[in-house]
């Protein structure tokens, strides 16, 4: 029955078509995953357990920012609480894909949650804008988390495996932040994620000297403000320009 499902799956045309929209960034994210990978070894992680927190947690953006907390025993509170704040876009993108997966059961959301990412966001919103169910989304989502996962897990395993016959010199680092920076790029479609953006980016300069990498918390409480403050004013704007418009209708 299983394999019934499967093969039923991989032929529904809107499947290959989610995962053919990741194909374009599925190099960024096997880039970022292999450093992940070797990072988790190279600050002393056990590969058991490396392995097991990238199948578990898989999240690249927070498993990077508390690798160095762990690596400084910093208090377990700040490795939470740094977790946290990296993720907490993934409660926007809850709270908007719930127009379009609210209807299904809650352990089908549960595995949604769990593969969801910043590039299927992004992706699948171009693909229905107007948000209400449709039955071609939930294939299209599988399609995309299915292209998304492999390209993650299969280059951060290899990391984690051959981490050591991998020499720091290799800047895979830099091969990291090349990827994150394509990646980021790619998401950047209004003026409120380029304000907030500009915003992470000097808070994160301006604090660098903090310890136990506090800068980055700093970083993501300025662009939370920044484009929360961005899209206030445009729909301040927004309602400013259609008050006049009205008030002469009348």
């Amino acid at each position: 029955m299983t394999r019934v499902a499967l093969r039923s799956w991989l032929a529904d045309p809107w499947a290959r078509l989610g995962a053919r929209d990741m194909l374009a960034t599925c190099l960024g994210i096997a880039a970022w995953g292999l450093v992940t990978g070797v990072a988790m070894v190279k600050t002393g992680m056990p590969v058991g357990l490396a392995i097991f927190m990238s199948l578990l947690v898989y999240a690249g953006s927070a498993q990077l920012a508390v690798l160095p907390l762990l690596a400084a025993d910093a208090p377990l509170w700040v490795v939470w609480l740094t977790a946290a704040c990296v993720n907490l876009r993934f409660v926007i993108f809850s709270s908007m894909w719930r127009s379009y997966f609210a209807h299904l059961p809650r352990r089908h959301r549960l595995w949604l949650g769990y593969f969801s990412g910043d590039v299927i966001f992004v992706a699948f919103m171009k693909r229905f804008a107007r948000p209400e169910p449709a039955p071609e989304q939930v294939p299209y989502f599988w399609g995309a988390a299915a292209a998304n996962w492999l390209a993650w897990q299969v280059p951060s395993i290899i990391g984690i495996l051959a981490a050591n016959a991998i020499p720091l010199s290799w800047g895979l680092g830099f091969a990291g932040v090349l990827a994150l920076l394509g990646i980021l790029l790619s998401m950047l479609a209004d003026r409120a994620s380029w304000l907030a953006t500009a915003v992470a980016s000097t808070a994160a300069i301006a604090t660098f000297a903090l310890p136990l990498k506090l800068n980055i918390l700093v970083a993501i409480a300025a662009a939370v403000a920044a484009g929360l403050g961005m899209e206030a004013a445009e729909r301040s704007l927004a309602r400013a320009r259609r008050a006049p418009a009205a008030g002469d209708g009348a």
